[in-house]
């Protein structure tokens, strides 16, 4: 049998191939190909190893022909890479999210000392032959407080190594466990807004989601104690560069330290014009360390992959034997759809999960099922990647107790899935494995409903009208309604009404339906 071809489009370390050549993969490099070049020749290759350079793009993916198998990111982020066209392929994709973050906690460390002390300035005034020690008073790090948003894998480690300078922790990460945060010795915060005035420092640990975009903005800077220090070695597009130049400018904010820009490479931007600005080009992760550790890692996970071994680092599925694929695989995104209507129903992260897997799923190790319902709980709100091999790890990072039951009856149906928190509980199943799930039970209350893109849940005390009230409001807002199920429970007077919608809900039309809706227990729009 020929030997397996891994194709290595971007710079990795020569212990990253040299691993690959030694377990019997045929390795090529070919470096700066872009788009056309690279869909050309995907077709001949079983695995990718990219960096961020490599746009692996749904033309890239469809080009291979099914060939490809396993897609290998050496470093976190998979911005790059057309996730949905790679799962819909069966393509694996992998990353390495623990090879950089130590060296990205040290880059940040660096940034908060360089921007309290003013080394880079000073060291710049030496050089030019001056010798003005009045010229660059700084700060001390001891007994200032320190304000972390996301205290996740890098957030964490900050928060050891400022505790080692005396530094007061204090955090924002509304998925953090209180359990962790005492761990590390940090007060949390629900309110960001609280943490803003009595911040000395602030450094920023966060994905770029749909949330933390422009996070920090003209209210937040104001809001911020006179002569703060920021840090941004995570994400771009969290802050909003061009008011915080207004803000520097004005003394406000005391100096900056980042990493990471809007449009990389980056040669200009509103940070560039002030010395009080550290700038730096993406380097947190470059380390002689980090990089080998990445090569490494990637290497070994897509030898895994191609090898027909779990994929421990899988974003979009796991790695599993085709016996274990056929039985669950059309359930996982049943699962992923529950975890993430039960993450728009419940404000809070649960602290409890129990999926009951039942019927003819009752007999095997559903632990792939619980992986994708939390991933699904989770990334709803763009917190982390949760795979079969990680989720046991990432449900206790957040404080959610994950487990597993099973039983034998599926009430009538040849299988189900229960997704049950503390204060909800849906269950699901499919009517054939090539259909899309259908919601079975909400909160006790019978359906039977295929969930759509936007949906409206309804709960109310049964009486005649309701349905006609909702009805006139969503069409006078111009929404269209395209299928509905009204769900009852035996031992309740209440109904819930389960609308699948067209049409964009705004806050104004969820106000109307509660002052106009008689009876009205709960209401909660929900988009997957």
């Amino acid at each position: 049998m020929a030997a397996k071809r891994v194709l290595i489009t971007d710079v990795i370390d020569p212990a990253g191939i040299s691993v690959l050549k030694t377990r019997g993969f045929d390795v090529d490099v070919k470096l700066d190909l872009e788009e056309d070049a690279l869909a050309k020749c995907a077709g001949d290759y079983d695995g990718m190893i990219v960096r961020s350079r490599t746009q692996v793009t749904r033309k890239v993916i469809e080009a291979a022909g099914g060939r490809l198998r396993v897609i290998g990111r050496a470093g976190i982020s998979i911005d790059n890479i057309d996730l949905e066209a790679a799962t819909e392929a069966g393509i694996v994709v992998c990353n390495a999210p623990n090879s950089n973050i130590m060296s990205a906690a040290e880059h940040a460390m660096a940034m908060l000392l360089s921007c309290a002390r003013n080394i880079p300035q000073a060291n710049q005034s030496m050089h030019a032959g001056e010798w003005d020690t009045g010229k660059f008073k700084g700060v001390e790090l001891y007994e200032k407080t320190l304000a972390i948003f996301g205290l996740g894998r890098v957030g964490g480690l900050i928060a050891q190594r400022a505790a080692a300078f005396g530094m007061n922790l204090i955090a924002y990460d509304p998925y953090c466990s209180k359990e962790r945060a005492i761990a590390l010795g940090v007060e949390l915060y629900e309110d960001m807004e609280d943490m803003l005035p009595i911040a000395d420092f602030i450094t920023v640990h966060m994905p770029k989601t749909a949330e933390t975009e422009g996070m920090f903005g003209p209210e937040q800077f104001a809001a911020m104690k006179d002569g703060v220090i920021i840090v941004n070695v995570s994400r771009d597009g969290i802050f909003d560069l061009k008011s915080m130049g207004d803000f520097i400018a004005a003394e406000k904010i005391a100096a900056v330290g980042f990493d990471v820009f809007d449009d990389e490479p980056c040669s200009t931007s509103p940070l560039h014009e002030f010395e009080s600005a550290i700038i730096t080009p993406h380097i947190g992760a470059v380390t002689v360390e980090a990089q080998r550790r990445a090569g490494v890692q990637i290497a070994t996970f897509v030898a895994q992959g191609l090898s027909g071994s779990v994929v421990p680092t899988a974003v979009n599925m796991s790695n599993v034997p085709p016996e274990v694929m056929d039985k669950f695989g059309p359930y996982l995104t049943a699962c992923q759809t529950m975890g993430r209507i039960i993450s728009q129903i419940e404000e809070d992260v649960p602290r409890q999960l129990t999926l009951t897997a039942s019927g003819t799923l009752a007999s095997a190790d559903a632990s792939m099922l619980l992986a994708s319902a939390l991933k699904g709980l989770i990334s709803y709100k763009n917190i982390g990647a949760v795979t079969g091999a990680n989720a046991e790890a990432v449900a206790q990072r957040h404080g959610i107790d994950a487990t597993l039951s099973s039983q034998v009856s599926a009430n009538g149906y040849d299988s189900s899935l229960t997704l049950a928190t503390g204060d909800s509980q849906i269950a699901c199943t499919l009517y054939g494995t090539d259909r899309p799930a259908r919601i079975i039970s909400l909160f006790g209350y019978s359906l039977d409903i295929e969930p759509a893109a936007q949906s409206l849940i309804v709960c109310y005390k049964d009486a005649p009208g309701r349905v006609g009230v909702i009805g006139s409001i969503l069409g006078d807002a111009g929404i269209n309604i395209t299928t509905m199920q009204i769900g009852k429970r035996p031992d309740s007077e209440n109904v819930i009404v389960y609308l699948n919608i067209e049409g964009d809900v705004t806050d104004g039309i969820l106000d109307k339906l509660h002052s106009n809706i008689t009876d009205l227990q709960d209401l909660w729009y929900v988009q997957l």
